[in-house]
């Protein structure tokens, strides 16, 4: 293991019961599947599962094994519980000692009298499966452990009481054992690996299964689960036991024993951090480089793209944008890049993904999702395609390839050209001043894109300061770009449009007397004077669109007013918009998602903003990213969340694992390490 890769978390089921049922645990297997839990046990979510598998399209993933009762019969014949039968949870409290991640990956520590077992949860990198593993560490004898599988095929989106499918049929083969449920689906394989281990045949149904957060949500809470019967093996210390659960074939299954997954595992996570920048191989930047892992996947699904890619010589490669119910997303893609793949040193796997981009532009657009189980994107979207120009100058910049750059070029001057016309959903440049604007009755285009049924909570309709922001930088990139491969007059081009751009926004959305930038301008409603977070961007960018002499008010204003310990809210207090927590049922909650919420991923702009005004103040900048530390140890531990209350006690709310939040906070930890040269 690398040094200081160890979370530690004594007695995690200590304290108030919502504070022990918020934490939780994430293991990913590199193609968008997952498993997930809370720490104690407790199964709360829909999204909860051993083994939640990353199928082909049309299936996408799918939860196939929701829980394991688990049981220990002690050497005096006395048993005890570590998670409750009923599908539930409810580990033994007082038994549960430790939790912690080791590079990583979950590990709980029993302890009941002399006897101390061990639990641990991995997944093969690239494959469907997940292996349980129990080491009795310590005993006076022999320890039966006894595992009830529950299960309830179903898509991990869907509804707890969707009903089970079936009917289940198990079939048996020296120790395998097949479960089906559905001719779209694979079988569960299963296999317990172990002294004298078995199955027996004991099928059960356990009804109104409760699940506390989707209630919390305002989702079906309640939902029934099935067992075939329970697995049993026994346990001499020291010694251990294995549950594997898994789509993959028998073949697959059998290749990679238990120990020799988890040894190899090891040695992918120890040569993830030796490939990261030096500065981030210890401490918490090492364990945001291992988070930064779970978001880099295989899609599954779109043969058709991967038999293409393949025929280039490269490999589909995206971005799950968050943990558990994100697909991947264009702008949430764009925005990590640097965080998830350059600072990590994965830039073949960047390269990977811009090129698997550039393969779905669309009329000057990249897609801005990709829906569950479906391998055509959706294309609503103004700022994800100027986010992937930044993502490339971050990768040519870092990589020096100017072979990706030459290659891509022809459709980075077709985007251009396509904004400067207009596409689809009114995104377009106004010819009287050069702006960029965009909107499309019923679609929310910005990164602000909360939306219910026909409510679009923050429709930013017009010219919105960010994509301006965005459209100044990919002009004057596209200048330096075409000027390099055709000259310097081809080049002159685009920096014309910049110029205009640029006047035009200095004239137009600096508000002198508030000291900040207005948020959109010729909206639906006029000019929006709202202090949003977005406005940094007008400083952060490698080009910044802003005159320099109104930078330090701007940032000051966005330190005053905005900045908290976990991030920027999405709007200032004071505003009649504005909410200071997220929470209650989906409605209650998009009200609230960009009116005050606060965003983790901003703080990597707003350090950018921080310094270049204040270049020398590294140690300042630092001190922006504290509330980070101490978040690794709530929501998904040793990641960090989507988005925070806008109040203390900052409440971790949304995605418990957020790509672009641990990619921004992870690459403003790298620029602000003291010794950094600038």
């Amino acid at each position: 293991m690398t040094p200081g890769l160890l979370r530690r978390i004594p007695r995690p089921t200590a304290g108030p019961l919502e504070r022990r049922l918020a934490r939780e645990w994430l293991v990913t297997n590199g193609l968008g599947g997952y498993a997930s839990g809370t720490i104690s046990g407790v199964v709360t979510r829909r999204y909860h599962g051993l083994l939640i598998a990353a199928l082909p399209d049309p299936c996408g993933r799918v939860v196939m094994l929701t829980h394991v009762w688990e049981r220990l019969r002690l050497p005096d014949r006395s048993v005890i519980v570590l998670s409750g039968q009923d599908g539930g949870g409810g580990a033994a409290e007082d038994a549960l000692v430790e939790f912690h991640l080791e590079a990583g990956l979950p590990v709980w520590r029993y302890e009941i009298g002399a006897i101390a077992l061990e639990k641990r949860i991995g997944m093969p990198h690239r494959q469907n499966s997940v292996h349980v593993t129990y080491r009795l560490l310590a005993a006076p004898g022999p320890v039966r452990l006894t595992l009830r599988p529950w299960i309830n095929f179903r898509p991990h989106e869907a509804p707890v009481n969707t009903p089970l499918a079936g009917p289940y049929t198990v079939t048996a083969s020296r120790g395998r054992y097949e479960i089906s449920g559905g001719d779209r689906l694979p079988p569960l394989r299963q296999i317990l690996h172990g002294d004298h281990a078995a199955l027996t045949f004991d099928e059960a149904h356990t009804e109104n299964v409760p699940y506390r957060v989707e209630e919390s949500r305002g989702y079906e809470a309640r939902g029934d689960l099935w067992s075939p019967g329970y697995f049993r093996a026994d346990l001499t210390a020291p010694g251990e036991a294995s549950l594997v659960a898994s789509t993959e074939s028998w073949d697959a299954i059998d290749a990679l024993a238990p120990p020799l997954a988890r040894a190899m595992e090891t040695e992918r996570r120890q040569r993830l951090i030796a490939a990261a920048a030096p500065i981030a191989r210890q401490g918490p930047c090492a364990e945001l480089v291992l988070a930064a892992d779970q978001f880099i996947v295989v899609p599954q699904g779109r043969r058709d793209d991967h038999v293409r890619a393949r025929a280039l010589g490269d490999e589909l490669r995206s971005v799950i944008a968050g943990y558990p119910w994100f697909t991947d997303w264009g702008r949430d893609t764009m925005i990590s890049l640097e965080g998830l793949a350059l600072v990590t040193g994965r830039h073949l796997e960047a390269a990977y993904v811009l090129r698997t981009f550039a393969a779905y532009i669309r009329d000057g657009l990249i897609p801005n999702l990709f829906p569950e189980g479906d391998r055509t994107g959706l294309y609503h979207t103004a700022d994800a395609t100027l986010w992937y120009f930044h993502a490339l100058d971050r990768y040519v910049a870092v990589t020096a390839d100017r072979g990706t750059l030459e290659s891509l070029l022809p459709a980075l001057v077709d985007i251009g050209r396509a904004h400067l016309r207009g596409t689809h959903f009114g995104i377009g440049v106004d010819p009287r001043d050069g702006l960029l604007r965009q909107g499309a009755p019923g679609y929310q285009l910005t990164w602000m894109d909360a939306k219910v049924d026909d409510w679009v909570v923050t429709p930013r309709r017009g010219k919105a300061v960010e994509i301006n922001a965005l459209w100044y930088n990919a002009l004057r990139l596209l200048e330096r770009w075409v000027g390099e491969a055709q000259g310097e007059a081809a080049g002159r081009e685009w920096g014309a449009h910049a110029d205009r751009a640029q006047a035009s926004f200095n004239a137009r959305f600096w508000q002198g007397g508030e000291g900040y930038l207005l948020d959109v301008v010729d909206g639906e409603h006029g000019d929006d004077p709202a202090c949003r977070p977005n406005q940094i961007l007008a400083i952060s960018l490698p080009h910044p669109v802003l005159e320099t002499s109104r930078w330090k008010p701007v940032v000051e204003v966005v330190r005053q007013r905005l900045l908290t310990p976990v991030g920027l809210r999405s709007l200032a207090p004071g505003h009649p918009d504005y909410k200071p927590q997220y929470y209650g049922d989906l409605r209650a909650r998009d009200a609230a998602y960009h009116q005050g919420t606060v965003w983790a991923w901003l703080i990597g702009p707003f350090v950018d903003a921080w310094l270049k005004l204040y270049p020398d103040d590294r140690a300042g900048a630092r001190g922006f990213l504290g509330g980070f530390v101490q978040h690794l140890d709530e929501g998904a531990i040793g990641s960090i969340s989507e988005i925070f209350d806008a109040e203390e006690p900052f409440t971790p709310r949304g995605c418990v694992a957020q790509a672009w939040s641990v990619a921004e906070v992870l690459r403003a930890f790298v620029q602000t390490e003291p010794t950094r040269t600038p």
